[in-house]
C-alpha cells in the first residue's frame, strides 16, 4: 500500500508491512460483528414498535366501536331513542374544517387517555361475569309557555283556558333525564346476546308537597337481543318499529316531538324478527315482522291491579311488518321504508273494531349539510299509537248499553323535518306535523268523551331549534314550538313554547 512509506517505514524492515494489514482486517471484522449486533437490536426494536402500533390500532378500533354503539343507542331514542338517541340527534356528520378536525383529534386523544385511566378505576359490577354498561343523560329543561297546554314541561296540545289559568307559565324540570343499562352476554347458537333497559322520570309525580319536583321513574324500553350476522331476534318492550323515525329535539326526550301531531309513538311489548339482505355493494333491504301487545289508549287507573286494554280483550295480539331500502349516493346514506299494522279490539257485547295502519318513512340527505326526514300514516282505531290525537273510537251512547254503536276513528297525519348541519358540532332543525281524525265520524257518533271533554278534530305543531354539542358529553339546545289544536265544531286554541336545555351525557 502506498501509504506505508509515508509513515516512516524503511526498506530494511520488509516484514513490518504485513502486520498492519492483519490488524486492519481484524478491526474490520470486529466492526462488522458490532454492526450486525446493532442491526439485530434494531430489528427487535422495529418488531416491538410494530406490535405496539398494532395494539394501539386495535384499541382505537375498539374505542370507535364503543362510540358508534353509544351513538346508535341514544335517541332515539330514542335517547331511545333514549339517551343514545340524544347523541345521535345532537351530532350529525358533515364537512369540517381543519380546525374542527384538529379539535376532534384532541378530543379523541383525551378520550383515549381517559379510557386508559379507566383501567385502574372501579367498573360497574355485574352479577354475572359478562360486561355491563351504565349510560344516560342528566337533562335540565327550562321552559316558558304563552297559552294553556295539556302538560307544562313537554306539551302536545293547546287547551282552552279555564277559570284560574293565567294564560302562561314559566318553570324548569329534570324529569326528562334518562338512565340506561346495557348487558353484553355470551354467544348462543352463533348469536351475540345483549339486553338493554331505558328509564326516565316522567312517570308522574309524588303525592307530596312540591311533588312536581319528584318525578316518578318510568320504564321506557326493555329488550333482549339475539344478533346473528344478518338476522336479529328482539324480545321485550320497544319502540314502534313501523314508525322508526322522530324529529330531532332535546327539549322533548320524554315524549318525542310532534307526538299527537302525526308522529306515531308507542313503547309496547313485542317480539320481532329482522333480516337484512345485501342487494349490492351500496344498497340493502331490511325486512321486519312481529307481534305486538295491542294497545288502544285506555286510561289505566293508578293502582296495583291491571285490566286488559280493548285490544288485549280481543284475545289476539297486533301484527306488524315493515320493509326498508337503504342506499348510498355520493357517500351519503338514504333510507325509504313502508310498514303495516293490524289489531282487533273488543268493546264488549260483541262490538269488535278492526284497527289498522299503513306507514311511510324516509330519510334523505341533500349533500353533506342538509337532510330531509319525513313520516306519514293513514289508519283507523290506532289511538294507542298517538294517532287521531289519541282518539281510538267514537260511540253514540253509554258503553254499558248493548245497543250503543262503537266505530273506529279514521285518521291521517304525518310530519317532516329539514336539518342543517353547519358543522359537526352545531345543527339547526325545523319541523312541522299534523294529525287529522275524520271530523264527520266524530260528529256522527257523538264524540269520544273518554279521552277529552270535547272531541278534537285536528292538531298542528311546528318547531325550530338549534343543538350545539361542543364535546361528546355536553349538549345545549334552544327551541321554539307553536301548537294549534282544533276542537270539533268550535274554535282552535294556540300556545307558544320556548325552552332551553342543557344535558350532560354519560
Amino acid at each position: 500500500m502506498p501509504a506505508w512509506p509515508a509513515c516512516g517505514q524503511d526498506a530494511d524492515k520488509p516484514t513490518a508491512q504485513p502486520t498492519p494489514k492483519k490488524m486492519d482486517l481484524d478491526t474490520v471484522g470486529k466492526l462488522l460483528e458490532q454492526l450486525q449486533g446493532q442491526v439485530q437490536e434494531l430489528l427487535v426494536q422495529v418488531k416491538e414498535l410494530k406490535t405496539q402500533q398494532q395494539a394501539e390500532r386495535s384499541e382505537s378500533a375498539e374505542l370507535r366501536k364503543e362510540l358508534s354503539a353509544a351513538k346508535s343507542q341514544l335517541p332515539a331514542g330514542g335517547a331511545t331513542a333514549n339517551v343514545e338517541s340524544a347523541k345521535q340527534n345532537a351530532v350529525e356528520p358533515g364537512s369540517s374544517s381543519s380546525e374542527e378536525r384538529i379539535s376532534r383529534l384532541e378530543e379523541n386523544q383525551q378520550l383515549a387517555d381517559a379510557k386508559l385511566a379507566e383501567q385502574s378505576q372501579t367498573k360497574v359490577e355485574s352479577g354475572s361475569k359478562y360486561r355491563v354498561r351504565l349510560s344516560g343523560i342528566a337533562l335540565v329543561n327550562v321552559f316558558g309557555n304563552r297559552g294553556n297546554v295539556d302538560n307544562a314541561d313537554f306539551p302536545q296540545l293547546a287547551v282552552q283556558r279555564d277559570t284560574l289559568a293565567t294564560g302562561g307559565s314559566v318553570g324548569g324540570t329534570v324529569r326528562q333525564s334518562q338512565i340506561g343499562i346495557q348487558g353484553f352476554g355470551p354467544t348462543i347458537g352463533g348469536a351475540r346476546t345483549s339486553a338493554d333497559l331505558q328509564f326516565d322520570f316522567a312517570g308522574g309525580f309524588s303525592d307530596a308537597p312540591n311533588g312536581t319536583s319528584f318525578g316518578v321513574m318510568r320504564l321506557r324500553t326493555g329488550i333482549v337481543r339475539f344478533d346473528w350476522q344478518n338476522t336479529s331476534l328482539i324480545v321485550g318492550q320497544d319502540t314502534l318499529f313501523i314508525a322508526p323515525l322522530a324529529p330531532t329535539s332535546i327539549a322533548t326526550l320524554a315524549t318525542p316531538a310532534l307526538s299527537y301531531s302525526g308522529n306515531l309513538l308507542a313503547w309496547t311489548p313485542q317480539i320481532r324478527v329482522e333480516h337484512k339482505f345485501a342487494l349490492s355493494e351500496s344498497s340493502t333491504l331490511l325486512l321486519q315482522g312481529g307481534i305486538l301487545d295491542s294497545l288502544s289508549a285506555n286510561a289505566d287507573s293508578p293502582t296495583y291491579y291491571r285490566g286488559p286494554s280493548w285490544g288485549e280483550a280481543s284475545g289476539q295480539p297486533g301484527y306488524a311488518v315493515r320493509m326498508a331500502w337503504s342506499g348510498n349516493s355520493g357517500g351519503q346514506t338514504f333510507t325509504v321504508g313502508a310498514g303495516g299494522y293490524y289489531g282487533r279490539q273488543a268493546w264488549g257485547f260483541g262490538r269488535n273494531v278492526d284497527g289498522w295502519a299503513g306507514t311511510l318513512d324516509a330519510k334523505i340527505p341533500l349533500g353533506t349539510k342538509f337532510e330531509i326526514t319525513s313520516q306519514l300514516y293513514r289508519g283507523r282505531a290506532i289511538g294507542g299509537f298517538g294517532a287521531g290525537i289519541g282518539q281510538t273510537a267514537a260511540w253514540n251512547g253509554s258503553l254499558l248499553n248493548p245497543l250503543t254503536l262503537v266505530y273506529g276513528v279514521d285518521s291521517v297525519g304525518g310530519w317532516a323535518q329539514l336539518k342543517y348541519n353547519t358543522t359537526s358540532k352545531l345543527q339547526f332543525n325545523a319541523a312541522l306535523g299534523i294529525d287529522n281524525p275524520f271530523a264527520n265520524e266524530l260528529r256522527e257518533y257523538g264524540g269520544n268523551r273518554t279521552y277529552y271533554l270535547r272531541p278534537l278534530s285536528k292538531n298542528e305543531s311546528a318547531l325550530v331549534n338549534f343543538i350545539y354539542q361542543p364535546r361528546s358529553d355536553i349538549v345545549f339546545s334552544m327551541e321554539f314550538r307553536r301548537l294549534k289544536t282544533f276542537t270539533l265544531d268550535s274554535n282552535s286554541n294556540t300556545a307558544n313554547i320556548s325552552s332551553f336545555s342543557l344535558g350532560y351525557i354519560f
